[in-house]
């Protein structure tokens, strides 16, 4: 079988660091974590990294950061995976959905212009499969209206626009450290940010509150979260990290060998802006009309080859039905066309273009 995705390490790897954390005994708040902080922020640009536990709490976290709650509203991307508006949710704000483009899958500045209101009091910028395209000019519109940009950038560390990498673009940006993003440590993310205002609230509130030395013990100002990262995840994301660069060259060599292989066939590629460089987390086509997309999802697994679809539509998801009207129509469109094909170094590409080449062609 044909996976997927692989984890682009080997235990090899990773194996001294490992054994050193044990016989040290220092599983959590240790050097590793710290490091891969630092040298987060060196590879993207950031001044400021908070590892966490997850995408998604990094997002929740962006969200308590700015105070917002009941009452306001947060437009975003509409093209994405749930967890991008469910957090919306969770702080008991309203997401307000905005479509994207049919041809890079992201936000566009007409459909997020359409979606502000008074009552908006910041924007969600998803990087669609880890391509940034167009997020300067969602910025410029933000800018001009004075609301923070969050950069959803579950999928796109090591991407970048106009010569900036995701993490020093928006005014705070979230990665993912899932097994199926490029930086994989089983679990995981971080939060990325300049505004050196907002450092003492993230380490308060990510420190259980705890805000100095009371005698022996801690002074707890407020109250606080544990989102920690542990240092065998650390160990993980840093031996990753060292390689990145080439780990996105090589998904990017496989993107191009599918574009030309089956682009004639009909297959579209996601495009990528002039100036965006796409770390190509999830290789996703729209199939042709003339083929139904489930259809060749099984039968490329009667193949042995794995795929999935592209993401979802969130206004069209039940849950966000019952609460909206409005089901954005390039996003739904997206839902039902678009194919994820497997993407890693290593993988046997003409194994898979062989298959969709004999089946589509």
């Amino acid at each position: 079988m044909i996976h997927l995705i692989r984890p682009s390490i080997s235990f090899e790897e990773v194996e001294p660091e490992l054994r050193a954390m044990f016989e040290s005994g220092v599983f959590t708040r240790g050097k590793n974590v710290e490091a891969l902080r630092s040298e987060i922020g060196e590879y993207t640009g950031a001044r400021h990294v908070y590892t966490v536990t997850s995408a998604t709490t990094a997002l929740w976290v962006c969200l308590r950061s700015l105070g917002i709650g009941p009452g306001d509203e947060v437009v975003v991307s509409d093209f994405s995976f749930p967890a991008s508006a469910n957090v919306i949710v969770d702080v008991g704000a309203k997401p307000v959905f905005a479509d994207v483009s049919p041809d890079h899958y992201n936000m566009t500045p007409e459909a997020l212009e359409r979606a502000l209101t008074p009552a908006t009091k910041a924007v969600m910028f998803v990087d669609a499969f880890g391509n940034p395209t167009g997020i300067h000019a969602i910025r410029e519109i933000c800018r001009a209206r004075g609301l923070p940009l969050i950069e959803d950038a579950a999928c796109a560390i090591g991407s970048s626009e106009h010569g900036v990498r995701c993490g020093a673009i928006a005014d705070l940006t979230c990665f993912s450290f899932h097994p199926r993003k490029l930086l994989n440590t089983g679990e995981g993310g971080a939060v990325t940010f300049d505004n050196p205002d907002w450092v003492e609230w993230f380490d308060v509130k990510l420190g259980h509150g705890a805000s100095g030395a009371l005698g022996y013990g801690l002074d707890f100002t407020d109250y606080g979260y544990n989102f920690r990262l542990s240092e065998a995840q650390a160990i993980l994301g840093r031996a990753q990290l060292r390689k990145l660069d080439e780990i996105i060259a090589e998904r990017q060599a496989i993107r191009d060998a599918f574009v030309e292989e089956i682009g004639s066939l009909g297959f579209r590629p996601q495009e990528f802006g002039d100036d965006a460089v796409s770390n190509v987390q999830s290789l996703v086509f729209r199939v042709p009309p003339r083929f139904q997309r489930d259809a060749l999802i099984a039968a490329l697994r009667d193949e042995g080859i794995e795929t999935t679809i592209g993401t979802y539509c969130l206004s069209g998801t039940s849950f966000y039905r019952r609460r909206h009207n409005d089901v954005q129509p390039v996003a739904q469109r997206l839902q039902q066309e678009t194919i994820t094909f497997p993407c890693y170094g290593g993988m046997d590409v003409e194994r898979v273009l062989s298959a969709v080449t004999r089946i589509a062609g």
